[in-house]
């Protein structure tokens, strides 16, 4: 259906001569205004300049690999944050784009005509003999919790990017045990172009076992080499120690970093004014120089005076066998100020209840980090590039009372 005053892409495409002559472009010009996926606040405009988008295409080539032989798989929408980059990046290494239907290319798992299906994914890397492809941790767990007959015959040697949230160990090591792909994960936000960060394997990964290697590769990493600068900082703007538990706020400058908000100055100067990129993020510097990201600073949940990572909770229930996603947000407590509430989703077919999670969580981390309490629900609430909308949950649950 056609709009007054838009461009119809076929007709142009069939109008196209073989001959283009590009027109004059500076490297700092507005290339995109991308949209923030509002999981905290109202979206705003990014503006990425074509310098921010070359950058991170170039990053990606030298970390990642790819060539005229590669064939990419989209299950990530394009309009996030350009598809991480890979509509230029798979394009200018002169490899093969294979789109999902229109109907089915969403990460938000729900909602008619809109689902993605595990053996959608699977039929399509079979049939299409793909070697590459990019997925948000929700749809990684999708796949990760498939049937074994739906992964049947799959291809091993398949590369992942995952990105838009911390992704658990545990679903990392299911996917390169079970399916034999390979699990790369990068960081960054649409400000960054997106990415500033890569948990870029090293030699000795390779003599971990499965599971400590996922926890390795659950990491957000180092800088590429293109991105510029990345900091962890505390609130008087030091870096923290590489000690694996002094927590900061990850900040950023250089080549990705946006040239700020579209008609929002106000809102550029407040995370950017010093010079610097604040993502909002809390993380911590292992002893290797690895960051690794503990929550958004604005989902740590405080409780009787300790922080509790929501994102540690989160991948601790994930290992439990009956749940497939889980959530963990803050909640009033008449006694601790907020306790920790897990909303989880229960894999098809299968349950556990309450105490049984409880006594879970309790016989493998710190008592106060476990939630108190647990409800069950169909679908986690998400944005339409897949993450978890966790101020819905907040405002749909009532007041907890103290245990």
């Amino acid at each position: 259906m056609s709009r007054e005053g838009w461009l119809d892409y076929e007709t142009l495409v069939a109008a196209a001569t073989a001959r283009f002559t590009p027109p004059a472009i500076g490297e700092r010009d507005l290339l995109t205004i991308n949209y923030t996926s509002g999981t905290t606040s109202r979206p705003k405009g990014v503006m990425i300049t074509h310098r921010n988008a070359w950058m991170n295409c170039v990053g990606m080539l030298v970390h990642t690999p790819m060539t005229p032989r590669d064939r990419y798989l989209w299950t990530l929408p394009m309009f996030h944050a350009n598809g991480w980059t890979f509509t230029w990046t798979v394009t200018a290494a002169g490899a093969t784009h294979v789109c999902l239907h229109p109907t089915t290319q969403s990460t938000r798992g729900g909602g008619p005509g809109s689902k993605l299906e595990a053996a959608t994914v699977f039929r399509l890397v079979k049939d299409e003999r793909i070697t590459r492809m990019c997925a948000a941790p929700t749809v990684l767990i999708m796949l990760a919790s498939a049937p074994a007959e739906v992964k049947a015959g799959l291809p091993r040697g398949v590369g992942v990017m995952t990105a838009g949230a911390p992704p658990a160990a545990v679903t990392i090591e299911r996917i390169e045990g079970e399916m034999g792909w390979t699990v790369t994960q990068i960081y960054g936000l649409t400000e960054t172009a997106p990415a500033i960060s890569i948990c870029e394997p090293l030699p000795e990964h390779d003599a971990l076992g499965a599971s400590d290697r996922a926890r390795i590769k659950s990491r957000q990493g180092v800088e590429l080499i293109t991105s510029g600068e990345l900091r962890v900082v505390d609130e008087n703007g030091r870096e923290v120690p590489a000690d694996g538990t002094s927590a900061g706020e990850i900040i950023a400058r250089g080549n990705v970093i946006m040239a700020g908000y579209y008609n929002d100055p106000e809102a550029t100067a407040k995370c950017m004014g010093d010079g610097w990129f604040h993502t909002g993020d809390a993380a911590v510097v292992h002893p290797d120089g690895y960051v690794q990201i503990t929550d958004r600073l604005k989902d740590v949940i405080i409780s009787g005076g300790e922080n509790i990572s929501s994102v540690e909770v989160e991948a601790m229930l994930l290992r439990h066998d009956a749940i497939q996603e889980a959530a963990v947000v803050g909640l009033p407590h008449d006694k601790w100020g907020e306790a920790p509430h897990a909303f989880v989703v229960f894999k098809s077919g299968q349950s556990a209840t309450a105490e049984a999670l409880r006594e879970f969580c309790r016989a493998n981390m710190a008592h106060f980090k476990v939630p108190h309490g647990f409800t069950p629900i169909a679908e986690l609430p998400k944005t339409a590039t897949g993450k978890i909308q966790k101020y819905v949950l907040r405002q749909g649950r009532p007041n907890m009372t103290a245990q």
